[in-house]
C-alpha cells in the first residue's frame, strides 16, 4: 500500500503523541471512519479544540486517505500495520487504528464498491433557448442563452439524474466543434 507524501506526513503527525493525546487520536480516528462512511465527522469534538485547526484538517485528510486507500487494496492487518509502522506509529495507535479499520472495513468495501468504474453515457439532449430582456435591476439585457439537459445512464444500471446547463451561442459553437473534432479522432482511430 502506498501513501503519498503529504499523506505519510499528516499521518506522522497524527502518530505524535505531543500534538495528539490518546483521546485527541481517538476522536480524530473516529471522525474520519464516521466522515467516509457518510454519517457527520464532528472536528468540533471537545478532545480536539486544543489542536490547531489547519493540522486537524491535514491529519484527518490524512487518515481518511489512508483507511480509503486500505479498504481500495483490501489490506489485511499486517499490509496496515507495516503501512502505520513506517509513519511513526506506537503498538497502541496501531492496534486502536486497525480495530477500527477491521469494524467498519466491511461498510467501506460496499461503499467503494458503489462508486462505479463506467462513466456516465448520453442517451439523449433536450435543449431550449431563453431569451433574457431585462435583468432583476431592470437593465435591459437582450442576451440568449440555451438551457441543455443531457439524459445520461450508466452501465450499472443506476439512474443518475439528468445534467443541465445553460451557455451562450458562442460556447455551445465551441461544445459542438469540440464534439466534431472528437467524432473525427475517433472514426480515424477505429479505421487505422
Amino acid at each position: 500500500m502506498e501513501l503519498s507524501e503529504p499523506v505519510q506526513s499528516g499521518l506522522q503527525r497524527l502518530a505524535d503523541p505531543g500534538c495528539f493525546s490518546p483521546r485527541a487520536y481517538d476522536a480524530l480516528l473516529q471522525a474520519a471512519f464516521r466522515s467516509l462512511l457518510g454519517d457527520q465527522a464532528a472536528l468540533d469534538h471537545p478532545d480536539l479544540e486544543h489542536i490547531d485547526p489547519a493540522v486537524l484538517k491535514y491529519c484527518h485528510a490524512a487518515a481518511a486517505t489512508c483507511i480509503v486507500e486500505a479498504g481500495k487494496h483490501r489490506a489485511e492487518r499486517a499490509a496496515l500495520s507495516t503501512c502505520l509502522e513506517d509513519c511513526k506509529f506506537d503498538r497502541e495507535r496501531i492496534e486502536q487504528f486497525c480495530t477500527e479499520y477491521q469494524k467498519n472495513k466491511d461498510s467501506l468495501e460496499i461503499l467503494l464498491g458503489s462508486v462505479g468504474r463506467c462513466p456516465l453515457h448520453i442517451t439523449d439532449v433536450s435543449w431550449r433557448l431563453e431569451y433574457q430582456i431585462k435583468t432583476n435591476q431592470l437593465h435591459k439585457n437582450y442576451h440568449p442563452a440555451y438551457l441543455m439537459t443531457l439524459n445520461v445512464e450508466s452501465s450499472d444500471s443506476r439512474s443518475h439524474p439528468d445534467l443541465n446547463f445553460s451557455c451562450s451561442m458562442e460556447q455551445l459553437q465551441d461544445l459542438v466543434g469540440k464534439l466534431k473534432d472528437a467524432a473525427k479522432s475517433l472514426e480515424r482511430t477505429t479505421q487505422l
